[in-house]
């Protein structure tokens, strides 16, 4: 059945092979002049392929007009300027101009980028080179990441013509960014003379205030009445510096209080505690039985009688001090055994620091309450008796901030005429535009390289057709073995 399946395969293989060798019979290799022929004509198409790739090529690098390319670049500065004046009596002007990237929401880069690109800008460029705008090619812009740099490129026919039409960009775009600063700064000006005009009627009434005040009370001069309102005011920081001393002793005692875990009354009796020469026995005792107990415990096992002997010993003396210290000090008995002097070492001194800086803050905090009461009675009577002289003194302020206020409007109307850059900030010429030395290498490249990678392609397939029989015999061949397997 195998056998069977392959034969006709096998005959369909044999006759294609017959006709193939009937059709290259006319010229197979060994003939005379078949080489020579062969030669000759793939020679002749290779040459036709390379006049079809090379003549336009050679027809464009030829024609074509060279284009040369001008460069300039413009940078914005990062930091703000800012100038403040105050004048006593006057009031204050001040004058800041913000940083061109203080805004994220804005950014001026991206805003000259769009206004160098502008038609406005291409018009005026177009006028003073003397062209027609449609001839005139828009300006290729290229912002830099991260920086204020403005990179700006420009064409032209010669490399005269392509630093001209750059140079034309460059005087177009800073004329508009110019007029575009004196229109912003116009329309400030004209929003600053209504608020000027604000301002002054807002004095003007003030003052008839103050003069209508003075004559119906007769309360003039407020030199008396503002030497005790300073008077009081010194009080009251005093009163402030002293809670502050108060608030620092209070809580000096109270880390004391928490490290001894006793009340000042406590610590005074266990002063007592550590006088007796009864408890110091006790504890001196108390000591011998720890050093006895530490010794039977790195000598014997748990259960030794030595060991055991000293561990009772040990309890009875301990039990004997706690029991002296509740007798002595009426302490309860969780804190009577915190006062043991061997465990915890001599507290005498720590015990004494918390009593003298206690009885310390007992004496600021009565000070305290005495001035604060003074303070307050001398501020009730201040309130109930100057109520004229406040009056004046809230109309006299209040005269005193429109003024300052007027002023300060009239100043700042004056310093925005030098803040040129709030809305426009500065740019300067970073890098002038160029004059480029070679305008059509980089085009002859590209046009070299694309000529190459055909003519390439051209003999790769050139190649292939030569070896084209080989390549079908070999490929027949492998089918045929494959059939017959």
């Amino acid at each position: 059945m195998v056998m069977q399946s392959n034969l006709p395969d096998y005959s369909l293989n044999a006759a294609y092979l017959s006709r193939l060798d009937k059709v290259l019979a006319k010229g197979k290799p060994g003939q005379p002049g078949y080489l020579l022929k062969r030669i000759v004509r793939y020679t002749g198409v290779c040459l036709i392929w390379i006049a079809l790739i090379w003549v336009p090529i050679a027809g464009y690098l030829v024609s074509a007009p060279p284009k040369f390319t001008s460069h300039m670049s413009l940078i914005l500065p990062g930091a703000g300027v800012s100038a403040s004046v105050n004048m006593e009596g006057i009031g204050q002007a001040s004058s800041y101009a913000s940083s061109a990237f203080a805004n994220n929401s804005v950014s001026p880069t991206q805003t000259y980028k769009r206004l160098i690109r502008a038609d406005r800008i291409l018009d005026a460029a177009a006028l003073s080179l003397q062209t027609d705008r449609a001839y005139l090619p828009r300006p290729k812009v290229t912002l830099v990441d991260q920086t204020g740099l403005i990179h700006i490129e420009m064409t032209g026919v010669t490399p005269m013509e392509a630093r001209d039409r750059n140079q034309a960009i460059l005087t177009a775009f800073f004329a508009e960014v110019e007029a575009l600063r004196t229109d912003d700064l116009e329309e400030r000006e004209e929003g600053a003379v209504v608020a000027i005009e604000e301002y002054r009627d807002s004095v003007l009434a003030t003052r008839e205030a103050v003069n209508s005040l003075q004559t119906e009370t007769g309360f003039i001069s407020r030199d008396q009445f503002t030497r005790q309102v300073a008077e009081n005011d010194n009080r009251l920081a005093d009163i402030v510096a002293l809670r502050g001393e108060l608030q620092e002793k209070a809580a000096y005692v109270g880390r004391l209080q928490m490290a001894l875990s006793l009340t000042p009354l406590q610590a005074a009796r266990a002063l007592d505690l550590y006088s007796d020469q009864e408890y110091l026995a006790l504890v001196a005792d108390l000591s011998e039985k720890v050093a006895l107990r530490n010794a039977a415990r790195a000598q014997y096992g748990a259960r030794h009688p030595t060991r055991e002997k000293a561990e009772v010993a040990y309890d009875r003396a301990k039990m004997a001090t706690v029991e002296a210290a509740i007798k002595i000090t009426g302490l309860p008995r969780a804190l009577a055994k915190k006062l043991n002097v061997s465990q915890f070492g001599d507290r005498t001194s720590l015990l004494a620091d918390l009593l003298r800086h206690e009885a310390e803050r007992a004496g600021l905090e009565a000070q305290h309450q005495e001035l604060d009461r003074r303070y307050l009675q001398e501020k009730q009577r201040l309130e109930m008796a100057a109520m004229a002289a406040a009056q004046l003194e809230d109309l006299q302020r209040d005269f005193q901030v429109a003024e300052a206020i007027f002023a300060s409007a009239i100043a700042r109307a004056q310093s925005s005429k030098t803040d040129v850059f709030a809305s426009y900030p500065l740019v300067q010429v970073l890098e002038n535009p160029s004059l480029p030395e070679d305008g059509g290498s980089q085009r002859n490249t590209r046009a070299l390289l694309a000529g190459i990678g055909a003519t390439f392609l051209v003999f790769l397939a050139l190649s292939l057709g030569w070896l084209r029989q080989s390549i079908i015999r070999w490929a027949l061949g492998l089918r045929d073995g494959h059939s017959h397997v």
